[in-house]
């Protein structure tokens, strides 16, 4: 376990002076990659489907989904409460029900619906988590897959259990699947969050940079 504890503090250590020093040449880092997916658009398109997915801080999920190749566009918001119309400020609360989640428009010929559920359990965020992800805590930080017709939850439901029969965690799965309600779109400052931030300041977020530090020790 020290040796664990060293190994941590070294990464964090190094990553801090990689975000103070490291400038980069491309204003994405795209969570898992560094580099945004192939076929991201800067508008949503017409007349292609989407999933709707809740794990922790949307900058994090939203980050690591917008480097997947067949993503074409996400946004950040909130779903799965009672507040009509909600403000982060009321959601920061945990009291208005809803999750932060990310809206995600894909083409299925690149990419399925059945692949974006199994990048989003193995490897988007802990679904072991209950009501928080990492230093985030709080039932806005659940993880949920809210589905949009019965072949999507069955999908959902069949990929918990897949994923669970794999025992790739030593722990039970925690996701809630739900069908998607009204799906509230963030403040425009949310959207992209990590891509905007290097766009600003020329330098990694240091979240990305922990979170790469984080999955290198699995």
């Amino acid at each position: 376990m020290r040796m664990l504890a060293i190994l941590i503090i070294t990464i964090l250590a190094a990553a801090t002076i990689l975000v103070i020093h490291t400038p980069i040449s491309r204003a994405v880092t795209g969570g898992v990659s560094d580099s945004l997916g192939s076929d991201i658009q800067d508008d949503k398109p017409d007349n292609s489907p989407v999933a709707t997915l809740a794990g922790g801080c949307f900058w994090c999920l939203e980050s690591e989904i917008r480097a997947l190749d067949g993503v074409l566009y996400t946004r950040v918001g909130y779903i799965g409460g009672q507040t009509e119309n909600p403000t982060y400020e009321q959601i920061s609360t945990g009291n208005t029900g809803h999750a932060e989640a990310v809206e995600i428009t894909f083409n299925p010929e690149k990419i399925s619906y059945e692949e974006l559920i199994d990048f989003f359990l193995t490897k988007a965020h802990d679904p072991t988590q209950l009501n928080r992800q990492g230093v985030d805590v709080g039932t806005q930080y659940r993880s949920e897959i809210f589905y949009h017709n019965q072949e999507q939850k069955d999908v959902a439901l069949n990929a918990i259990k897949t994923t669970n029969d794999k025992s790739i965690y030593n722990k039970p799965i925690v996701t809630k699947v739900s069908p998607a309600s009204t799906f509230w779109t963030g403040e425009t400052y949310h959207q992209q969050y990590y891509e905007k931030y290097e766009e600003k300041t020329g330098k990694v977020h240091p979240r990305v940079i922990y979170k790469k530090g984080v999955k290198m020790l699995k």
